[in-house]
């Protein structure tokens, strides 16, 4: 499964509603910050209610107990992915896959993913903010190798880095990329970004599409547009 993940990231129900309005099918959809704080786990049985499949993207970072703890309440949402942050560290990571299994002891649990660096960071940020004598692309190679050892099922990274990390993970790894806009969108906040096409070429097993979807003027032409790129229906 190659799933292309509409981010969802809007302020409450009633504004998911109006946009998924647009669809008569079944969606691979990311809940993220900004709408599951204000609207709570109602929102993931609403939506699990009319049969999409759910990205609960929190990026959970705190320490290994506390991150276990909350991922056996995850657990309970039944949710298809879940996220947190590699800079964690592998203790964390490790404590959060064993709180996801535990919590998901009578289902099958969800795929857990770490995220690497944002695609917002850039050189400077990751060595003169954070400190990391490592090139971004060394830090996010690292991350993805720690993630692994500590048992996860694959990063969050740019598609850019797809490259060096299945490399080193390996191609069963999973990688997830956000920051993905069509030719003409304008970049955002984000600074590492691709193409629907360009992720698929460089050998992305997911992508995640916000404001070139949820913005648009027609949300399912924009789809469909981001859809064909990425399945290759154009080439």
């Amino acid at each position: 499964m190659r799933p292309l993940i509409i981010a969802l990231d809007f302020e409450t129900k009633q504004k998911v509603d109006s946009f998924l309005d647009h669809f008569h099918e079944s969606l691979y959809v990311k809940v993220g910050m900004e709408l599951y704080y204000q609207e709570g786990p109602k929102i993931i049985d609403y939506l699990k209610e009319k049969g999409h499949q759910i990205f609960l993207d929190l990026k959970l970072h705190d320490i290994p107990n506390t991150v276990k703890q909350a991922m056996k309440r995850v657990a309970n949402l039944e949710v298809d992915m879940v996220n947190v942050h590699a800079l964690g560290g592998s203790r964390m990571m490790e404590a959060a896959l064993e709180g996801l299994e535990s919590g998901a002891s009578r289902q099958q649990r969800p795929t857990i993913i770490a995220v690497t660096q944002l695609t917002s960071s850039d050189e400077q940020m990751v060595q003169k903010e954070q400190m990391i004598s490592l090139s971004l692309e060394n830090s996010v190679r690292n991350l993805a190798r720690l993630a692994k050892q500590s048992g996860l099922d694959g990063v969050v990274c740019s598609a850019h880095e797809v490259g060096i990390i299945t490399d080193v993970c390996g191609e069963s790894f999973q990688t997830i990329t956000p920051g993905i806009r069509l030719a003409d969108d304008q970049n955002g906040d984000q600074v590492r970004v691709a193409t629907p096409q360009l992720a698929r070429k460089l050998g992305a097993t997911g992508i995640v599409v916000g404001r070139s979807i949820t913005r648009a003027k027609d949300p399912y032409r924009a789809y469909q547009q981001v859809k064909s790129e990425w399945e290759g229906v154009y080439e």
